[in-house]
This record gives structure tokens, sequence and C-alpha cells, in this order.
């Protein structure tokens, strides 16, 4: 990761910085491993972030201590602004989180639980118990017994759970764990008119295809440590290219395509040939292939730039990690 500008570092006293949530040199060990490992971390305010990597890579110790619930060995944060520990109650105010899955009470009803923790936040949020069930969609079952209710179910009234205080920030911990594919659907959507609410969500996961389609930035993070993190579509424009080609001849263009810069590994099958290229290659590299296979009477049908997945731009970054990151 580059390092931090002056001016990209706030007034750690302010609680109007541009982070949302800001470390500097976060650590947190358990004996000789650092489950958190001289993080540095900025989550803008009013997107959607995803915290990424592997199971047992440190992000669910990293939101324990972003929350208090375990003190951190080094390092500075602050959320919205305030700067935690030392402001934990008046950060906390305006931050709802879900950590490991949402427990409520199985025998009472999803609105007896919001009841419950209503009762022991200030005198608004009982207020809007109501409007937190609309909001994740749980309206319809809020009387039925929590116990009745699906893993999805359960997820979106932990959301609403977090929506009592209204809070500028959520953070939630493998939201999309154990969800079926319309559960993921809906929590994704969920997510989305959050943020276009003007809030924040930070959400951890390991799942990267879900969190391409419903993040605007991501941080990596690999044995504790942040690896990369920013923008997905700038993280993306650096990742190795993939062009798929159709053409007349795809074996006998692999053949011309052999001696030349981009024949260091050419898959082919029956639609063609699939061209993997390294970071940094040029728009024009498309154009040159065109032109070599056109000149030695190849008629090409189809040139495409196939889309990195976040997914395989992790591999790319994680497989590089004893060279150079």
């Amino acid at each position: 990761m580059s390092a931090l500008t002056t001016d990209e570092r706030s007034n750690p006293n302010s609680g109007d910085s541009r982070w949302a949530v800001e470390t500097h040199g976060l650590t947190k060990r358990f004996g000789d491993t650092a489950a958190v490992n001289d993080v540095e971390l900025l989550v803008p305010r009013g997107c959607a972030f995803g915290y990424l990597g592997p199971n047992g890579a440190g992000k669910t110790t990293l939101i324990r201590v972003l929350l208090g619930l375990t003190h951190a060995d080094a390092g500075t944060m602050s959320l919205l602004g305030v700067p935690v520990p030392r402001h934990r109650d008046r950060a906390l105010s305006r931050v709802g989180a879900i950590v490991d899955e949402p427990r409520f009470h199985g025998h009472l009803s999803g609105r007896q639980n919001l009841e419950i923790l209503a009762a022991a936040r200030e005198r608004a949020a009982r207020g809007r118990i109501d409007s937190s069930l609309e909001r994740v969609g749980m309206m319809h079952r809020a009387d039925d017994r929590v116990s009745k209710y699906s893993m999805g179910m359960r997820q979106r009234l932990g959301v609403a759970a977090c929506l009592l205080g209204d809070p500028q920030l959520l953070i939630l911990d493998e939201p999309m764990n154990g969800l079926d594919p319309a559960g993921m659907h809906e929590m994704r959507d969920m997510i989305l008119s959050l943020v276009a609410e003007g809030r924040t969500v930070m959400l951890s996961s390991h799942l990267l295809d879900e969190v391409q389609r419903t993040c605007d930035a991501v941080a990596i993070v690999d044995r504790g440590k942040v690896i990369r993190q920013g923008p997905i579509s700038e993280l993306l424009a650096g990742a190795a290219m993939e062009v798929h080609v159709g053409c007349s001849s795809p074996e006998r263009a692999r053949t011309v395509l052999a001696t030349t810069a981009f024949g260091e590994k050419i898959d082919v099958d029956a639609s063609g040939l699939s061209i993997h290229l390294p970071s940094g290659t040029g728009k024009d590299a498309i154009a040159e292939i065109n032109r070599l296979l056109v000149e030695d009477g190849i008629a090409v049908y189809r040139l495409e730039e196939l889309q990195v997945s976040l997914e395989s731009w992790f591999l790319q970054v994680t497989s590089r990690l004893g060279e150079k990151v």
C-alpha cells in the first residue's frame, strides 16, 4: 500500500473527518501472532467498503478492536473522526455493528427483540422500531418468533437493530455468510440503499464476487496486514489483461503469436484464443494482435478485453506476496 500523504491524515480531535474509519499502525497480537498487523486503513464516508481476506486473516479481530471489544496493542484509530477508545461512547453513538452473526431471543418476536434493544438506548430509539423493520423489509414478519426466521431474515433483523440508533456508519461482519442466492441479493440491495441515504457501510467478507457487486472500494488483508486498498475500479485497472480473440483458425493464430510478446500465455478452445497479458499492458496491444493475425491471412471475428474480476485480481496480488508486496 502506498504511503499516506499529510493531507490524508485527518485531525484526530475533529468529528468532521472525511473518513468514516481511519487507522494508523493499528496492531493486535495474540501471543506471537499479529492478528491485526500495523494496519493503515482509510474508509471514505458515504460508500460501501469491503474489508476482504480469507478466513483467519484477521477481519473480525479488526472489527472487535474498532468497537472496543478488545484492546489494541499499538496504533491509533477513529470512527467518523472521533478518536477511539478515548471517546468511544461518543463515537459508537453514531455506529451500528454486527459482529459474527446477530443473536436474538428465539422465543420472542422480531419486534419484541427490538423493543428490548431500544429500551437500552435513547428515548428516540423506540420510535424508530417500525421504520427500521420497514427499512429492512421485515414488517410483515415482525410479530413472528425469531426461532422461525431464516438466516437471511435474522441478518436483516440485525441490520434493523443497528438502525435503531440512526447510525452514520454500519460495520457488518460477514453479512452474506449462510445466505442463499436470494438472501445475498436482498442483503446487497439493502446495503446499496443504505449507502444511497448517505450512510457508510463497512463489511468484512471472504466472498469476493459478491463484494464486487456491492462495494465501491475495498481493502485486501492477508495475515492481518492490509496489502492493497482503494476504489475497485482503480485496483482492477492495474490488473493483468485478458483478451479473447474469435478467429477462423485458433491453432494457427497461436502459432503466429507464439514468437511475439503476446505469446507467453495463450489458451485455445473451440471459440478462439484467450491471451493473458501482464498488468500495465496498453489498449494498443489489442490493435497489434489484430494486425498480426490479419496480415497472416487469419479472419478475426471478435476481439474482446475481458473484465477482470475482483477474485482473479486478488489471486494475482496474493500470489506475488513473497516477491514485492
